[in-house]
């Protein structure tokens, strides 16, 4: 019996905070976007991506801090800290990230500038510039810009969260009575970065100061005594009350309407307001001042998404990875049949999501398909997928598709999804009462030969043309009948709440799902001796599961090896001695969001490797509909560790957790090993080889990688 470490250590606390880990997680993108080492254009792009990521903390982490905070709950968590505790550590953290996230976007801009592309300030505005932009100001926004004089209006007008707004302080010439605050929402429609005319170079104005600029003709006959730019950020975490909700398409759809009326949680201010101006909007949104961040040069930061779909500048860019045609599917006449030979392993990507578009889209059409299931967490906004599953609708197969409305910030999409494939004639079920549907599954029923055969794909990620050029992950297709049984049985339990014989393969309930990986880790320790070597690797977005971490404390007592690649937030704490001395942590950032879920578990030498939609944290092992199944493949098993241990051997950009909680960035030591930049390289050879040889099937293996390693 292992002793469990966890109850004689004496170090304190065993876990790290699960937000203060999340801030270090985007500070490590923020590394990405003050690096020199990355081209000027991905630096703002990672700028951005910090930007946003913030915000949406903002919404939801700290938004829920907040609301415990208010209602006076004070009992600590696992890493020892209250709500109080946490928002001024939280707070405190910020700060240095902003500051650090505004000096970035200052130095790309500055280097930008001698590259052809600049960001004009107003006091740098030529002549030519100043008359262009005051025919912008007279004939666009001025017509459509509308002051509001909120704390004159009864009741105030709603100010909305996560919008760029010019605030005003206006008093009447000649009179002492108290300065009116007064509102000017910037218009969405337009964009942040309006071109400047002159030379052959690229220049832009910002929105928000032709607005400052040209503000007083808001307000004839009277001072300004104030002006400058704000975001208010607006609790976004609204509760769905299904068991009460007789139409949950509606319900969804208030709850989306209500984040805009919910608390303010922070703001952030352009650093020219005054402190009369900047007290005045503390006051009417009623923060605290330790909850408004001084921006210095550019607010809403993610606008520089906008502004690099506008510019040019390839060079300035990454190089293009174009996505390779999946090697085992190189030479195959159809897809049914590369399907009915072998699984296959899609790595996006690094290969073609186009293969399961491809795949949608024939069955739609293919006379022999009699029924498709499918999930739908998130999608992209003119999805070919939907648009598939609609046509075979239409083509009177039976189509049926769990479309999760819960999946925060998409949840009006997925109503609009839902609506439309339900006029098409497809079954739609809106997920679960109490509990999200995470899974991504697809399941195909096609009549062959007198027969009826089931085909599967079961993914990392989401059924997302678009975030598939971006977020490295892993799609599997399959016929093995077992592995199909499970799948058809996994939606009649979501379409009938029918229960399952019993799983063959696939494991799906949440409580099921923690209690499978807890056996894998408690199996591991065991097998675990100085004679046989134990290791697990896996590879997830978040670890913050207490027990999934305590079992791997005991696992690493016990002598096991474990790797853990950990994009995101981790609540383990590595390297302690009687502890974790046996647990390595690192974290990968760089061009594509790692987002795959692969698990490996030595298994006295008979390796076994999972891929699944979930990570190792509450929500998805507690409260969240989940699939975990076997690859057992021995080809693509090779491939999946030879990954692994390709993530592991990163040292460009990987960092490595420490036991305090920071993270060092790995120095490379001899050969300098990118691991995305690798595995792009190895599926390019792949298509190649697959292109001189059809039939050819390589594994994919990083170069000079020890099999026993």
């Amino acid at each position: 019996m292992v002793q469990n470490p966890v109850e004689n250590l004496k170090v304190k606390p065993l876990f790290f905070n699960r937000e203060l880990s999340w801030l270090e997680f985007n500070n490590r993108v923020l590394q990405e976007g003050i690096s020199q080492d990355v081209p000027l254009l991905e630096r703002l792009r990672f700028l951005a991506i910090v930007d946003s990521n913030l915000e949406e903390f903002l919404m939801i982490r700290v938004a829920g801090l907040k609301q415990q905070y208010r209602a006076g709950i004070t009992q600590a968590d696992n890493s020892g800290l209250s709500p109080r505790e946490k928002l001024q550590l939280i707070a405190q953290r910020i700060r240095q990230l902003v500051k650090d996230h505004q000096e970035g976007i200052r130095d790309a801009f500055a280097q930008l500038a001698s590259e052809g592309l600049q960001v004009v300030r107003r006091s740098r505005w030529t002549s030519e510039d100043r008359s262009a932009l005051r025919s912008y100001w007279t004939e666009v926004l001025l017509p459509v810009v509308t002051p509001l004089a909120v704390d004159q209006l009864d009741p105030p007008p709603l100010v909305a969260g996560q919008q760029l707004h010019v605030a005003f302080l206006v008093e009447r010439r000649g009179q002492q009575d108290r300065a009116r605050l007064v509102i000017v929402p910037l218009p969405g429609q337009f964009p942040r970065f309006i071109p400047l005319p002159g030379t052959d170079k690229q220049r832009f104005a910002l929105l928000e100061e032709v607005l400052l600029y040209h503000g007083a003709e808001l307000f004839p006959g009277e001072n300004l005594r104030g002006a400058g730019g704000f975001v208010l950020v607006r609790d976004a975490d609204v509760p769905i009350d299904e068991e009460d909700a007789r139409d949950l398409l509606e319900t969804v759809e208030q709850a989306v309407l209500a984040r805009r009326h919910r608390m303010p949680v922070s703001m952030f201010v352009s650093t020219d307001l005054s402190d009369e101006l900047k007290e005045r909007l503390r006051e009417f949104f009623g923060l605290e001042a330790w909850e408004i961040y001084e921006i210095s040069d550019l607010l809403r930061a993610s606008a520089l998404h906008d502004l690099l779909a506008r510019v040019g500048f390839p060079h300035l860019r990454y190089p293009d990875w174009p996505p390779q045609q999946p090697a085992d599917l190189i030479g195959q006449h159809d897809i049914w049949h590369a399907v009915t030979e072998r699984d296959l392993l899609l790595f996006h990507p690094y290969e073609s999501f186009k293969p399961v578009i491809d795949l949608l889209q024939q069955a739609a059409t293919d006379p022999n398909v009699l029924a498709i299931k499918q999930t739908l967490y998130r999608t992209s906004g003119d999805s070919p997928i939907v648009d598939a599953l609609a046509e075979a609708a239409r083509n009177g197969k039976e189509v049926t598709v769990i479309v999760e409305l819960k999946a925060r910030f998409d949840e009006a999409r997925n109503v609009r999804w839902a609506r439309l494939l339900e006029d098409a004639g497809c079954y739609v079920i809106y997920g679960i009462a109490g509990i999200k549907i995470h899974a991504k599954a697809l399941l195909i029923l096609r009549r062959e030969d007198g027969r009826l055969r089931r085909y599967v794909h079961l993914s990392t990620g989401n059924y997302n043309e678009k975030t598939a050029r971006i977020y490295s992950d892993i799609g599997f297709l399959s016929c093995d009948p077992e592995l199909a049984a499970d799948v058809a049985s996994f939606f009649n339990l979501l379409t009938g709440r029918s229960e399952p014989a019993g799983w063959r393969k696939i494991t799906v309930e949440p409580r099921e799902l923690k209690r499978k990986f807890l056996r894998l880790i408690a199996r591991e320790a065991m097998a675990a001796s100085v004679q046989q070597p134990a290791l697990i690797m896996a590879k997830v977005n978040s670890l913050e599961d207490p027990e999934i971490i305590e079992a791997l404390y005991e696992a690493s007592a016990a002598g096991v090896k474990i790797q853990l690649n950990v994009r995101g937030i981790c609540c383990l704490r590595p390297g302690v001695p009687g502890l974790s001395e046996n647990i390595e942590v690192r974290s990968i950032v760089d061009r594509f969001l790692e987002h795959a879920r692969i698990f490996y578990f030595h298994n006295r030498g008979t390796p076994e490797i999972y891929l699944s939609s979930a990570d190792w944290m509450r929500r998805n092992l507690d409260r969240r509909i989940e699939l975990l199944w076997p690859v057992t493949d021995e080809r693509l098993r090779r491939r999946l560790k030879d990954a692994l241990e390709l993530y592991f051997a990163d040292n460009v950009k990987a960092y490595r957790l420490l036991p305090d909680g920071s993270y060092e960035k790995l120095i490379p030591q001899g050969e300098a090993i990118r691991a995305q930049e690798r595995l792009y390289q190895l599926c390019v050879e792949a298509a190649r080889l697959a292109e001189l040889s059809p039939i050819r099937f390589q594994p994919l293996r990083p170069p000079e990688e020890d099999e026993d390693s």
